[in-house]
């Protein structure tokens, strides 16, 4: 039996897929397409289980068939011509992420069962690992060697098959984070491995290029994530319609049983060139090898796409053919055929109505690409779809291969050859070659027409060259960019890729200098070039560099930026580091001058306000977060300053007895050993005042030093910075006084604005070119923040041209402007198409065509805005990720285990000693306060108190044997803590205390434990980059979701489409407790937000709005006034 399979497609449990991926909605669209063995997708989810075993049936071994029931209520919406058999096979993606041989790996495989006890089985045994209920593909920490063992332990007849084993982020020989081999994936287990999937970005004769592939069957599947993308790849088999059956033609080769594949062009994968889609760079391999992988346009290096990563493992020349190889045909999706010959887009009616119409006369999809006479097609759709279809068979299409992530484009038609043809149905003007009119009945091999008749012009070789190894590559390609400096580049080369103003400010040696930058204006890319510079140029060593930030994510950027302009070793002995975490750095190597624990731990605001609570348990919870504040305002003062004096005098009128609650907070760190957050830098200062000596050392070592963001500084910073600079000094900021947002926590401009009058000799540049926004954002956005009194007014502008407008929206309530929010999300994420895109603004221009999730903000001025967007974007099924909250290391999960990890970094505090043993053990932490008192007063710490206590039986507790199994353990870890990985102490502890917890599967669990294996032995340097993180570092880059974030956290990122929510007055600017903030730095905010949009933005408001318990009238915000 001939039957057509696909077998790696999605259920509507993984995450932004189709709400229609249903066992009906596939039983109806696998008939329409002409499928007959569909893949259930996602066996590994436990809902999508119970859901297959209520609708599914046994048919033929290892296969089911949907229930009579649920046929009989889909069978009617489908075309008479189109119905047959369809069965489902148990099958699901797994997703696995890990570390082996000293790099992080991503890879997807495939999963087959033959049976729901195996499904079971198999899903019990991944619970005890991962989390398997949030995403429909869950993601493991787990070796896929060891993933293959548990499948292999499952069911002597359960496979695995690696997924699109070509994609760069995730897959088996992906560039990004895959292997060079099957062998070195799987290892001893490698003989079970039998076929491997090409995925979307490859096609039969690119995998051919690698002999170590010869011995795999190579299948191809769509991996749908809605049913309509069904069988877009595809397997064809001859044999009996039966489990066993399908995987011994897969496992043996058989050309008589398995009949190859039916192919996605694979330029139309999203991963085909190399290349930046946020940049515009699309690359042949050749021309990422002469650019040296690094893009002209960010300095970072091109995500490398599967014809790259093939050509770089590949043994065998082009268009070669190994002894055993299977056919396979490339199709394009008949409602895209329709499309291009109609000259409308795939979504219109027009086309929509002919898809439906040949089904209904013609029969499946399948049939028709590739089996239906072309003549029986002309008839039925005219002559220019049935000459579509014909060239499409002879893979005479013009093709522009897509890259990082944006998908590549197949076209038949040139705009002028319709002008032969009539798309009226039964019509022709002007006769077709008779070769057009040959019925291709038999699905391979291709025949095509010779291409000399047809003067194309692709951009990549034809489909059938590539199968008759007659491609002809170009000899001498053209790179489309220069390069941007190498490591070994002279002080031209680095100079090359900057614009005059940035030149200027580069090359500026006389003294020290200020950098006034505007958003997307290129600070950090001027900052690191200059390094570079003075390096390169003049000789300055390294190790003599300091480059202040303000956030660990500038920090990382600056990092990544350098390690493209310097050799690896000169990057690492220039200090790049956050003001705080600078002052860290400072206090481990001269911790003895300040009388400080050597194991001093950074504590985080969970400790903080417990500290405070235990000062003054009478205090409620608004109450401490007020005096907290203060606190650290206070400390943001500086040391010894009138300031500081001035702030402490006027904070009594407004929270009573704070000095006595501020000096016994303070003692109470000094008790446990801990500094808190604002401590760092004030040490630091305090160390300096003291110390001249000390002091010396480092203003002779950092010679050269660079602020970023120089507008954010506050008095204990500046304080420092004064402090390290001398007269010798070469100092260099950068920042925007426009862009000053932090006021309310200690910052101010004023140092920015008055920095010539601290360095009278330095020289002032400007960079008013914006490389990030559109001129209309650009525009807008000006408007705003020149009609502010503070504004610096720079003539920022843009060469980025859009036909994309700013959109302001208005919406009646907060849950309709969160659903038009996630409509404009599901219209841009589905606006592009192989051919054309929808009609709209937005989808016709190229600049924002090809939008994935990560690419999506939604940027608001209070979290509390957010729930509503949530609610929304959960119903849609669209992924996102909350940025700005409490960072993941001090959510309420952790905290026991970093307690654990804490004191065992410091035994000799016992301040987590009682946060551990009253999370973990039947024992009060007020109780446990008190023990500590006595503990002090005997001049011992808590441990030794407690051990002593029971080693005399003198400490009555619940659970009096577990708490004395606790208390061994942790005293024989405190003497031996150094041999132990992090790792091993975190499994040590859930295993002791929350061996049955669904907590231990969770996500911060998991992202814990794998960050805990990058630092191994190092505990002081895991517990220091735990505590220096904040909710901002959360956000992450490579997660393919949406991002909702506030307007302070999204400082420093950008993003091709911003959504600014809640654009309301006593929003924006924001009204607390009926006091307006500054209202220009309310203004400055917007302004920030504005700027994070490279392409589209669009800003909504309401007319009512639920906030705080109470339904609230809306006036849209004063800042909308301003554009005009």
């Amino acid at each position: 039996m001939r039957f057509i399979a696909d077998l790696h497609i999605h259920s509507h449990f993984s995450r932004a897929t189709s709400k229609n991926l249903n066992l009906e909605h596939l039983y109806r669209w696998a008939q329409l397409k002409g499928v007959q063995v569909v893949g259930t997708g996602d066996i590994a989810h436990p809902g999508w289980l119970e859901e297959m075993k209520s609708k599914l049936e046994p048919a033929e071994e290892g296969l089911f068939r949907l229930k009579k029931e649920y046929v009989h209520a889909i069978q009617e919406e489908v075309f008479k011509a189109c119905q047959g058999t369809v069965r489902f096979m148990l099958a699901g993606e797994i997703s696995n992420i890990y570390k082996k041989n000293d790099k992080v790996r991503k890879i997807h495989n495939v999963v087959f069962m033959p049976s729901f006890e195996a499904v079971e089985k198999f899903q019990a045994r991944l619970e005890k690992i991962g989390n398997i209920r949030s995403d429909g593909r869950p993601i493991l920490g787990l070796d896929a060697r060891d993933l293959l063992e548990i499948i292999l332990e499952t069911d002597p007849q359960a496979y695995l098959i690696p997924a699109h084993i070509w994609t760069p982020w995730f897959s088996l020989l992906g560039s990004k984070s895959g292997f060079d081999s099957v062998e070195e994936c799987f290892e001893d287990l490698t003989p079970h491995i039998f076929a491997l999937e090409t995925g979307l970005s490859s096609d039969p004769p690119m995998n051919w290029r690698l002999s170590a592939l010869d011995r795999y069957t190579l299948v191809s599947n769509s991996d749908a994530h809605s049913p309509q993308k069904l069988a877009r790849e595809a397997n064809v088999f001859n044999t009996e319609l039966s489990y066993p059956a399908i995987f011994k033609a897969l496992k043996t080769g058989d050309p008589v049983k398995f009949l190859g594949t039916i192919e996605f062009f694979p330029e139309e994968g999203k991963y085909h060139y190399d290349g930046h889609r946020k940049c515009g760079i699309c690359w042949s391999p050749k021309t990422t090898l002469q650019n040296r992988g690094i893009c002209p346009e960010c300095g970072k290096p091109v995500t490398v796409g599967v014809m790259h990563r093939v050509e770089t493992l590949a043994d065998r020349e082009e268009g070669k053919k190994p002894e055993r190889w299977h056919p396979f045909r490339s199709l394009i999706p008949l409602p895209e055929v329709i499309a291009e010959a109609l000259g409308m887009s795939e979504g219109s009616r027009r086309v929509q109505e002919m898809f439906e119409m040949l089904l209904n006369q013609l029969g499946s999809e399948l049939e028709i690409l590739q089996d239906i006479p072309l003549e029986e097609i002309r008839q039925k759709a005219g002559s220019l779809i049935a000459e579509g279809i014909r060239r499409m068979r002879c893979g005479e299409v013009f093709v522009k291969a897509g890259f990082d992530g944006e998908y590549g484009v197949v076209r038949i038609f040139e705009e002028h050859e319709r002008e032969g043809f009539t798309t009226q149905l039964g019509f022709f003007t002007e006769e077709m070659p008779s070769s057009a009119l040959q019925s291709l009945t038999n699905i391979l091999p291709i025949t095509p027409v010779p291409s000399s008749e047809y003067p194309y012009r692709a951009t990549m070789p034809l489909l059938h060259e590539l199968v008759n190894g007659t491609v002809v590559r170009d000899k001498d390609p053209k790179p489309e960019k220069e390069s941007v400096a190498n490591p070994s580049a002279s002080g031209s080369s680095i100079l090359s890729k900057l614009n005059e103003q940035q030149i200027e400010a580069v090359r500026y040696m006389d003294s020290s200098l200020i950098i006034v930058a505007g958003p997307g204006t290129g600070k950090t890319r001027t900052l690191t070039h200059r390094i570079a510079y003075l390096i390169h140029e003049k000789g300055v060593l390294p190790e003599n560099i300091l480059a202040l930030t303000f956030t660990n994510k500038a920090a990382s950027e600056m990092q990544e930026r350098l390690v493209q302009l310097l050799d690896h070793r000169l990057c690492q002995e220039v200090m790049v580091k956050t003001f705080h975490a600078l002052a860290a750095w400072i206090l481990r190597e001269e911790y003895e001058a300040l009388k400080l624990p050597a194991n001093f731990i950074i504590c985080n605001e969970q400790d903080r306000h417990l500290i405070l609570k235990n000062i003054r348990p009478d205090l409620s919870e608004a109450q401490i977060k007020s005096y907290l504040e203060a606190i650290s305002k206070a400390k943001s003062y500086g040391w010894e300053t009138r300031e500081k004096v001035t702030f402490l005098q006027k904070i009594e009128t407004e929270l009573p007895d704070f000095k006595q609650i501020f000096d016994a907070f303070n003692k109470s760190l000094t008790r446990y050993g801990l500094l808190d957050f604002d401590d760092l830098i004030l040490s630091v200062i305090q160390l300096f005042n003291q110390n001249k000596k000390i002091l010396e050392k480092y203003q002779k070592r950092f010679c050269w030093i660079f602020v970023d963001e120089y507008q954010d500084i506050n008095l204990a910073q500046y304080q420092l910075l004064k402090l390290l600079v001398t007269p010798e000094t070469n100092l260099c900021v950068i920042g925007d006084p426009d862009q000053a947002i932090y006021g309310f926590r200690g910052a101010s401009r004023e140092f920015f604005l008055r920095f010539h009058e601290d360095f009278p000799d330095a020289k002032k540049f400007q960079l008013t070119r914006n490389y990030r926004s559109t001129n209309m954002i650009v525009e807008a956005s000006s408007q705003v923040i020149t009609k502010g009194r503070e504004s610096q007014r720079l003539n920022l502008w843009s060469e980025v041209v859009s036909n994309t407008k700013l959109e302001i929206y208005f919406a009646p309530t907060e849950k309709a402007e969160a659903e038009y929010v996630v409509h404009q999300i599901e219209r841009l994420i589905g606006g592009t198409s192989y051919f054309s895109l929808d009609s709209g603004r937005a989808e016709n221009d190229p600049l924002v065509s090809g939008i994935s999730f990560a690419d999506i903000a939604i940027l608001f001025r209070i979290s509390a805005l957010a729930r509503p967007l949530e609610e929304a974007l959960q119903r849609a099924g669209i992924p996102y990720q909350m940025v700005g909250e409490t960072p993941l290391f001090q959510r309420k999960e952790l905290r026991p285990v970093m307690s654990f990890l804490r004191f065992l970094h410091n035994p000799n505090s016992d301040y987590y000693l009682i946060q551990l043993l009253s999370s973990v053990a039947n024992i009060s932490s007020q109780v446990l306060a008190e023990f500590s008192t006595q503990a002090g007063e005997n001049k011992s710490t808590l441990l030794e108190f407690l051990n002593e206590k029971l080693k005399q039986k003198e400490l009555k507790v619940a659970g009096q044997e577990f708490f004395a199994q606790i208390m061994q353990m942790l005293q024989d870890l405190v003497h031996e803590i150094g041999n132990h990985k992090i790792i091993d102490l975190i499994e040590l502890f859930y295993d002791k205390f929350y061996r049955e917890s669904t907590e231990v599967k969770s996500k911060p669990v998991q992202t814990l434990k794998n960050l805990a294996r990058t630092f191994a032995t190092n505990l002081s340097g895991f517990l220091e980059h735990t505590a220096l993180q904040t909710g901002a570092d959360d956000y992450d880059p490579r997660a393919d979701h949406v991002s909702l974030m506030t307007l302070h956290a999204c400082k420093g990122l950008e993003f091709p489409i911003v959504f600014i929510i809640g654009c309301e007055e006593k929003l924006i600017p924001y009204e607390r407790a009926g006091q307006v903030s500054n209202p220009e730095e309310e203004r400055r905010l917007f302004y920030v937000g504005m700027t994070r949009a490279q392409h589209k933005l669009i800003l909504t408001h309401t007319k009512t709005r639920f906030l705080f318990g109470q339904r609230l009238l809306s006036k849209p915000s004063r800042f909308l006034n301003d554009i005009e």
